[in-house]
């Protein structure tokens, strides 16, 4: 946003020592808007070990003339310190060892940073709309985890710190203009687009209670990469159009790692076509189909590495950008003001998947995948004051090659439902009830390890006290589901197991039913 109708306070607060402070502002400056707002935040959470999440945000935005014809300019900040209760294992919690709200290692925690100046300008002439965006990032992050406890050290144990600091700079510019191609009307836009990551700092250390026992890898990342694109909407017929689009991509990695082997530079480029059918609208419901390739690009350090950091044995790169082809064909339909709903069936390959490696606490390459699936997404306003929104999905997702580990692809969610009621502008009183379902999903490739299903409710009531002051009470989990946030299957080792530890399901749990109070001021 560039304004603001009124400036806002709004004061937060409930158990486990929650408390937020937000204040957005806006007024006019120099012929332009200037827009600010602040955040603090503060929890504790559930867990044994308090949290002590201490969490700040900050904006501020001047912006002159409109969308066709002006400019922004953007800065944003924000940091966070916290204490980590990470997964636990089930075994631990079945035992009475650990509570289902405690930790294993006490001293996992981590602190981070973001600090953001971006700019945009946009110019409307005989030419088209020209937009020229540019920005520059200061990142932290410092990370303390311990997933597998004592498998690898049983003295000193298995925690595990992640340092990357690293500046970013990017830009973009893009045309759009208008034009006639075999005699029928056109839309169409070309630009470019452009970013490095400077990483002087990426760093992965062995440590004990946050102290550091021993350097795994450190290395220095140097990421730039450019890309071309250009797209055009054909109008052929007063019920059918076409989006036709390709995109060119170039990157290069360049990587000195304190360990010679894994040192050295990959250039890689990739071309991604994309093409859209659409067609109508009749009776507000139009058809649609979607094809076209993308990408994913992996870990710079792994697509030049050729020693393993940790074990010191030989390993091949990875590739340094993976292939992906999706299609989908849908139907939208919307009926103003009072219903709307989309519909679609897709499908997704992916040349080399990317699995979450629990005792590393990293993702690695693995085999290429297909993903099949239907969603569903509709609204429904029956009356001005009443909402009603269904969201649907359902997903199969399986490895392509044969392999004797099995075909499912871990982590993979099958089904997800969010749903809710909204009722407000009818007088001071507005609530909301929403339902979340998250299906169960395979953890291991045969499918012999899944995960339980969760099914949440969050609700919300508020009053309105006059033009200016509201008063609202949020109630997370209402139900109080003993579920998991997320599920994990790998082997770790607790004092007193065997050296080879024990393969096991690591979970953390969703947060118990909490009530927070709101006051909201405007000015």
């Amino acid at each position: 946003m560039n304004a603001l109708e009124r400036g806002i306070v709004k004061v937060e607060g409930g158990p486990d020592r929650f408390s937020r402070v937000l204040l957005a502002a806006s007024s006019k400056l120099g012929g332009g808007d200037l827009l600010f707002a602040g955040e603090a935040h503060h929890s504790d959470g559930p867990w044994l070990r308090p949290d002590d999440y201490r969490k700040w945000n900050g904006v501020l935005r001047f912006s002159h003339g409109d969308q066709r014809n002006g400019f922004a300019l953007t800065a944003m900040a924000c940091g966070g310190q916290w204490n980590s209760t990470d997964q636990v294992p089930q075994r631990a919690v079945a035992r009475g060892l650990v509570d289902r709200f405690g930790s294993v290692d006490p001293t996992d925690a981590g602190r981070t940073h973001r600090h953001s100046l971006a700019g945009e300008w946009r110019h409307s002439g005989g030419a088209g709309l020209t937009v020229v965006k540019a920005y520059a990032i200061d990142y932290g992050l410092d990370l303390f985890s311990d997933f597998t406890y004592f498998l690898d050290d049983p003295v000193r144990g298995d925690q595990f710190e992640q340092e990357d600091g690293r500046r970013i700079v990017g830009a973009a510019a893009s045309q759009r203009f208008l034009g006639s191609w075999f005699g029928r009307d056109t839309e169409s836009v070309a630009g470019f687009q452009g970013r490095l990551d400077h990483i002087p700092t990426l760093g992965l250390y062995h440590t004990e209670a946050r102290r550091r026992l021993e350097t795994i890898r450190r290395d220095r990342v140097d990421q730039s990469s450019g890309a071309l694109f250009f797209q055009t909407t054909i109008q052929w017929a007063p019920k059918l159009r076409t989006v036709t689009g390709v995109r060119g991509d170039l990157y290069r990695f360049d990587v000195d790692s304190d360990v010679a082997a894994n040192s050295g530079a990959r250039t890689a480029s990739i071309g991604s076509p994309k093409v859209s059918l659409i067609a109508g609208p009749w009776r507000n419901t139009e058809l649609y189909a979607n094809w076209g390739w993308g990408f994913h690009t992996n870990d710079a350090r792994g697509s030049v590495q050729t020693r393993d950091p940790k074990t010191g044995d030989p390993v091949s790169p990875v590739d340094a950008i993976v292939r992906a082809k999706g299609m989908e064909i849908g139907l939208r339909t919307v009926s103003p003001g009072r219903f709307h709903s989309a519909l679609a069936a897709w499908r997704l390959d992916i040349a080399s998947e990317l699995i979450f490696v629990g005792d590393a606490g990293t993702t690695e390459p693995s085999r290429p995948s297909r993903r099949l699936g239907v969603e569903w997404s509709s609204a429904y306003t029956p009356a001005a004051w009443l909402t009603i929104d269904v969201d649907v999905a359902y997903s199969k997702a399986r490895f392509r090659d044969p392999d004797r580990y099995g075909d499912r692809i871990p982590g993979a969610v099958e089904g997800v439902v969010s749903a809710g009621v909204t009722a407000a502008g009818a007088g001071p009183l507005s609530g909301s009830l929403r339902l979340r379902y998250f299906g169960p999903r395979p953890l291991i490739e045969d499918d012999s390890v899944r995960s339980r299903a969760s099914t949440t409710l969050n609700a919300r009531a508020g009053y309105r006290l006059g033009r200016r002051y509201s008063v609202a009470i949020e109630a997370f989990n209402l139900a109080n589901a003993k579920v998991s946030d997320i599920d994990y299957f790998y082997t770790s080792r607790l004092p007193g197991e065997p050296p080879g530890g024990v393969a096991d399901i690591h979970t953390h749990p969703l947060e118990r039913r909490t009530v927070r109070a709101s006051l909201t001021a405007s000015f």
